[in-house]
């Protein structure tokens, strides 16, 4: 399974969320009435959470303990209160008696007004605990297997892979075995009662989650964003929701994230980032891997530079994921539109060739599996239809 790590300024307001089984960003609401890039990233993240993903608190250097995302009627996440993609500026006054949760230190009339707009529902998997591991522990106990913990900065929270989840869980197996039997120093628990609360709240309004406020808010015209983070919202959750027209195109995945670092380790501001990457494991196998998504996406009309970019990615996944064999690889760019010279560029450098050592006679064969996708959102059905234009 996967796994979030949910960053906290305040260690009460870390403890007291453990607690409670309930997690929500704050999240900064301006007065223009548009969403940002970075509420839309937020929302990206909320989009792929799925039941029995993984749970972790941070705070300063440290993570406290272990959870897991858990339903609550068919959904671990959930609008706030009903209007929660409204991107205006809300009172406690309108909404404390729909709001699953409130944190009242927030609700001022300054420049840095922030809201709780969605939540997402967990349980104590085994404990949470009053005392953290250290990130740098972390980080040295399995090298390899952390690449987003390195990238954790300036962000509300990151999504972790199967990998890194399992390095981390396990870290906090073996650090704290001997409390497993005779915790002395974990938090209290009453998610149930919480839960159970949120329950009858659901039942009696509308608290589904879902991104259609977003994307009608940040169409630049009929058919386009303005951005490119809501054109990676809109893809990712619709992946998640595994919408069969979406599906069509792109495939089934096991595991969606987004802004997924794609080089070697350096200062964040200057790491280059997979839009969309993804993988798949091979039926009745859930441990092996069988197929790599990379994703490209741009608001506007591709280039040929597009093209490239996209290239250097798929090099990148073969390095680090599929250890030279290509074919593991399917590679996607999304764009408003598509001219004949970057049509004809696929043709002239999207090609690899290359050996892998799961073949006795180590023939070279060919990888060119690039697939060009137009999208164009449809306000009618708040969804955005994608079409191939080179296959």
């Amino acid at each position: 399974m996967a796994g979030y790590i949910m960053t906290f300024d305040d260690l009460d307001a870390l403890m007291e969320t453990a607690k409670i089984g309930v997690y929500s960003t704050r999240i900064k609401i301006s007065d223009n009435k548009l969403w940002s890039t970075t509420n839309e990233s937020t929302l990206a993240d909320y989009s792929t959470m799925k039941e029995g993903d993984n749970i972790y608190l941070f705070h300063k250097r440290k993570i406290y303990g272990i959870g897991e995302l858990v339903n609550i009627e068919k959904d671990c996440k959930l609008l706030n209160f009903p209007e929660a993609n409204l991107p205006s500026r809300t009172k406690l006054k309108e909404i404390k008696n729909d709001a699953i949760i409130i944190d009242k230190n927030e609700w001022t009339d300054n420049k840095e007004h922030k809201e709780l707009r969605w939540v997402c529902t967990f349980k104590h998997e085994p404990y949470f605990f009053s005392e953290g591991i250290d990130m740098d522990a972390a980080l040295m106990s399995n090298p390899s297997a952390f690449k987003m913990l390195r990238a954790f900065e300036r962000l509300s929270f990151i999504k972790i892979d199967d990998v890194e989840n399992q390095a981390l869980k396990s870290l906090f197996i073996k650090r704290f075995e001997n409390q497993l039997e005779k915790p002395v120093d974990i938090i209290e628990n009453h998610t149930i009662d919480k839960h159970n609360n949120i329950k009858l709240k659901v039942k009696n309004g509308n608290y589904t989650f879902n991104i259609d406020g977003i994307t009608e808010n940040s169409k630049i015209n009929t058919h386009r964003f303005r951005r490119e983070t809501t054109l990676e919202l809109s893809l990712l959750y619709q992946l998640a929701e595994e919408d069969k027209h979406t599906v069509d195109i792109f495939g089934k995945w096991d595991y969606i994230s987004h802004q997924v670092i794609a080089s070697p380790f350096k200062p964040i501001i200057y790491a280059d980032k997979i839009d969309i990457f993804g993988y798949k494991y091979v039926k009745k196998y859930p441990t092996v891997i069988s197929k790599y998504l990379v994703t490209e996406l741009k608001k506007g009309e591709a280039n040929k530079e597009d093209i490239e970019q996209l290239l250097k990615y798929v090099d990148w996944v073969n390095s680090e994921y599929s250890f030279g064999d290509y074919s593991m690889i399917h590679a996607y760019l999304v764009s408003s539109d598509f001219n004949q010279e970057v049509l004809q560029h696929v043709q002239d450098i999207g090609t690899r060739i290359y050996t892998t050592n799961l073949r006795d006679n180590r023939s070279s064969e060919k990888w060119n599996n690039i697939t060009l996708v137009k999208y164009k959102y449809d306000s009618y059905i708040k969804r955005t239809k994608f079409e191939i234009v080179n296959k």
